[in-house]
This record gives structure tokens, sequence and C-alpha cells, in this order.
């Protein structure tokens, strides 16, 4: 009886590693960490009609090529920002089509989200996205399955900073600086899931500021391997 429940709880534990951390192994691989000593920066939930375009001229300012995962009904509604990412070097990436939490949907449900995404990506830009990442990083047994037969890599991150809780410009760039190390993937949103008006100013406000203190501490920037 009590090995019966102890192997309970461990299955049990199991499952909930792999529904609620980003990066568990549980439900297949996922990336969140470069294989180089090389940051990337990356972004979530866009575009938006006010910071994207910020984001976008930062980067291009600064010669650096970012990741962007792009909500595909964002972009339906923005297609020329996701052009323009596309155009000027960027990584585009899928985070589905609705931002609905994947983690307990039917598989039917997930092939038809992230295909949707995909579907609006190359309307967009016509560029087939190589790599997913989940909404706020919750999986089950068949999201990275269907993620791959996508032909798509399954992402997560080895630093968030909650720059969507708007703390402030200067306290996002503290965070990024504090916690970035050589290999991280940094996760920074360029729209929102729930508000498509929703505020990312403080995010490209603080930009300038991450690239410039990372490249002080000697790193250098790259996208993720597909």
């Amino acid at each position: 009886m009590i090995g019966a429940v102890a192997a309970g709880l461990t299955v049990a534990g199991l499952a909930a590693h792999g529904t609620w951390h980003r990066n568990s192994w549980i439900f297949g691989p996922v990336l969140n960490h470069l294989p180089t000593d090389d940051v990337s920066i990356t972004f979530d939930d866009g575009p938006n009609p006010d910071a994207t375009p910020l984001i976008l001229d930062v980067l291009k300012r600064e010669g650096v090529r970012a990741t962007f995962f792009v909500l595909g009904r964002h972009a339906d509604r923005w297609p020329a920002l996701v052009k323009r990412m596309a155009d000027e070097g960027h990584q585009i990436g899928n985070h589905g089509y609705f931002h609905r939490k994947l983690h307990r949907r039917t598989p039917a449900y997930v092939r038809d989200d992230l295909t949707r995404g995909v579907e609006a990506i190359e309307r967009a830009c016509g560029v087939r996205p190589r790599v997913f990442r989940a909404p706020h990083g919750f999986r089950n047994p068949w999201v990275t399955p269907i993620a791959r037969s996508l032909g798509e890599r399954t992402i997560g991150w080895s630093l968030g900073v909650w720059d969507s809780a708007r703390p402030g410009a200067d306290e996002i760039v503290r965070r990024s600086l504090t916690g970035m190390r050589a290999g991280s993937i940094l996760l920074l949103h360029d729209g929102d899931g729930y508000d498509d008006a929703g505020d990312r100013m403080q995010t490209a406000a603080a930009l300038p500021g991450i690239i410039g203190g990372l490249r002080d501490r000697g790193f250098e920037f790259a996208v993720l391997p597909e």
C-alpha cells in the first residue's frame, strides 16, 4: 500500500513538473540554454503597434538579431510588423494563435492552435517558423510532439524578468543584467497575450540599456538554434 501511494505521488510530481516548469524534460525536450557563450534576446506575444516598432528600431540601430515569438492573431492584425521583423533578419517563432494555456487542452486543440499560428505567420511574412514557445511555458504530453510534427523546436528560457508587470524600465534593465549568464535566453515581451492594446513601452525603453550592459560584460548576441 505504501509503495503504491509513493508511486502515485511520484507520478503526480513528475506530471506537475512537466506541466508547470517551463524547461521540464518530462513532456519532451525543450531548449532553455544556448550551446555557446552567446546570449539570446527573445520577445513574446507581439507584435504590438506601439512597442514593437520601437524595439525593432533599437535592434536595427544596435545591430542585434532577436527572436520574436509571434501570436497568430496579432500577426493577422498587424502583418506589416511581422514582415518587418523578417525583413530585418530577426528569427520568427510560433507562439500559437490565441495565447491560451495549452496544458489542459486536447491534442486536437493544440494542433489547431499551433497550425493557425504557423499559417498566420506565413501569411504575414512568408516565413515558416522553426521554433515554438508555449504560452507561459505550460505544456502537456502532446504539445512538444505536435510542435515537432510542424517542424518546430520547443523553446523555454533561462531568465524571465517580469517586464510584463511594468516595474519600470530601469528595473527591467537591472533584473536583466543581474540574471544573465553565458548562454542565457532572456524572455521579454513586445505584446500582450490577453490585451491587444497592452502597454509594453517600458520594455522598449529598457532595451538599449540591456543591450549596452550585456555588451559591456563582453557578451555577443545570437538567435536560437533551430
